[in-house]
């Protein structure tokens, strides 16, 4: 995935096949996220500024935008996977049953890729707040887009995990996951201020 055109992406995204789907955007807001972090702290890497801050930011911000491309691929897998459960045969007792438990293993599995795309966002808001007090201001507007990309990430991924959750039977993994999408609450308010921050600064 990380490899095609941005129009073959959407091609596929807009066509009636099981994925790429919202799961692989999440995964992708939270890429544009972190390039623009990296972006915003490379035009701030100079005399005027904290040249080691902005190094660390766009050095782990890069690291971020590969995890999760890598997750935009693994949420696609994860979906194939539930797929491919749910056409498991189920003519007898045994094959229901055994039908029934790959289903709930397989939903499981596929709501961690978006359990790790909020984690991604929520460091992704971190590095904005770094960024809008001490970042280049002619490229300040991009802090706000990386908020807001962010936010989109984990709001995306919390519906991806919350419908996978109606078939996981595991309470441990049940309860994680809860937990994870719940962040996203914390992580839309953190982007509403860098946003309104930047707004009032530029107008």
């Amino acid at each position: 995935m990380r490899d095609e055109t941005i129009g073959s992406y959407l091609g596929q995204l807009a066509a009636r096949v099981p994925a790429p789907g919202g799961g692989a955007a999440a995964a992708l807001h939270a890429a544009q996220s972190a390039a623009l972090v990296a972006m915003v702290a490379r035009y701030s890497n100079g005399a005027k500024y904290d040249t080691d801050l902005m190094a660390r930011i766009f050095t782990e911000a890069d690291g971020l935008r590969d995890q999760a491309t890598k997750l935009a691929a693994a949420d696609a897998a994860a979906f194939g996977a539930v797929s491919a459960a749910y056409q498991l045969p189920k003519d007898t007792h045994g094959q229901k049953e055994a039908r029934s438990a790959a289903i709930a293993e397989a939903l499981g599995e596929a709501a961690r890729p978006p359990a790790d795309v909020i984690r991604l966002a929520h460091r992704l808001i971190e590095l904005a707040e770094q960024l809008l007090p001490a970042g280049n201001r002619n490229v300040i507007t991009d802090v706000a887009a990386a908020a807001e990309a962010a936010r989109a990430a984990a709001v995306t991924a919390r519906v991806n995990i919350e419908v996978n959750l109606r078939g996981v039977k595991d309470a441990a993994l049940s309860g994680e996951l809860t937990a994870t999408a719940a962040v996203t609450d914390e992580i839309v308010t953190r982007a509403d201020q860098v946003v309104a921050a930047v707004r009032k600064e530029i107008a």
